[in-house]
């Protein structure tokens, strides 16, 4: 039986893809500072920070792993410090790849960041456009590319750069537009609502993963949804699905971005540079290099992956209300200051 190794198992991406592993018939070693979600008598989960090398090396040790699959990854909201973030991203990826070559393995596939670039580029991101990250996390991400590059004559490496990721589970920051939907409130948009905003759907990306697995090379894609429409029309298409009352209303974009940054300032919101920076403007990947190499294809669109990471919710509010010891993804979001909007709601 082939075993392969995921960091981050325990998280929402993590969680489904060891799910889609263990279906495949693979032996699945997780690895994750939270406990495991699952059971199964391939799945071996082990409690550790990837930054531990000793712990690392005692459970590749254990087994003959081909694959890495390195989901694990500190985000910058949840009340997370700048330095641990840095150092579980950075360091955290540097001591993964050490000892997957020292074990050696012979491939390791890595979720990258949208959050690399926080600018509108007028047209979609291609692989040779050159990061510009604004805030710690999408830092932390581009420094992990740039130290899993120094590994390529030892592994190979295939780095997924992948915009928000949306399925059944996805909580987090999206738990805050939930509640206004499932609570007959108006949905906010910055701006007229007109930006396009790309996701990509949690089974796409596991599938081209699996895909990546076989690639026999090293390389970086951008990966996304394809029939990106407006955010209001997404919104608007949720709405309607989950028969609400709810109805989409504009923010002004100007004073509203100034109120975001300060609220981050004040450290009384949930949303960071990245979130002021883009929320209004435009960004998708272009997908034509996974699409030839990879013989990939997405297959759901931002609205109908977003109906359903709503429905999940709106069917587990109370359970997930009452969730400790997980994943931020796997959670539901303060409010912070956004509290004061949804009074007027």
């Amino acid at each position: 039986m082939r075993t392969v190794l995921v960091t981050g198992g325990s998280g929402f991406l993590g969680s489904l893809l060891v799910a889609r592993l263990l279906d495949l018939g693979l032996a699945v070693v997780n690895v994750d500072l939270q406990p495991s979600p699952a059971e199964h008598p391939n799945l071996e989960s082990h409690q550790a920070d990837i930054r531990d090398s000793a712990a690392l090396q005692r459970i590749f040790s254990r087994h003959k792993i081909g694959t890495v699959y390195h989901c694990a990854a500190m985000l910058a909201h949840g009340g997370v410090d700048e330095h641990t973030l840095w150092t579980s991203n950075v360091d955290g990826t540097r001591e993964v790849a050490e000892q997957a070559r020292r074990a050696k393995a012979e491939r390791l596939i890595y979720t990258s960041s949208n959050c690399l670039w926080a600018q509108n580029f007028g047209r979609p991101v291609r692989e040779d456009d050159e990061p510009k990250p604004a805030e710690t996390y999408g830092l932390s991400k581009w420094e992990g590319e740039k130290v899993l590059r120094r590994y390529e004559g030892d592994l190979q490496i295939v780095t997924l750069r992948c915009p928000t990721i949306i399925d059944e589970g996805r909580l987090g920051l999206l738990t805050i537009l939930f509640d206004f939907i499932a609570e007959n409130r108006k949905v906010w948009v910055v701006g007229s609502g007109a930006n396009h905003y790309q996701f990509i759907y949690a089974q796409d990306l596991i599938d081209a993963m699996l895909k990546a697995e076989g690639y026999g090379r090293s390389a970086t894609f951008g990966i996304g949804s394809d029939d990106v429409r407006s955010m209001r029309e997404v919104y608007q298409y949720v709405i309607e699905k989950a028969g609400s009352r709810s109805r989409v209303a504009s923010l002004p974009k100007s004073p509203a971005l100034l109120a975001m940054r300060a609220a981050h300032l004040a450290k009384i919101s949930p949303l960071g540079p990245y979130h002021y920076k883009m929320i209004a403007e435009d960004f998708s990947f272009d997908t034509a290099a996974i699409k030839q190499e990879l013989r990939w294809s997405p297959t759901l669109a931002n609205h109908e992956m977003l109906y359903r990471a709503y429905r999940y919710y709106f069917q587990n509010r109370r359970e997930i209300q009452a969730r400790k010891n997980v994943s931020a993804h796997r959670k539901a979001s303060s409010l912070g200051v956004i509290r004061l909007l949804k009074w007027i709601s």
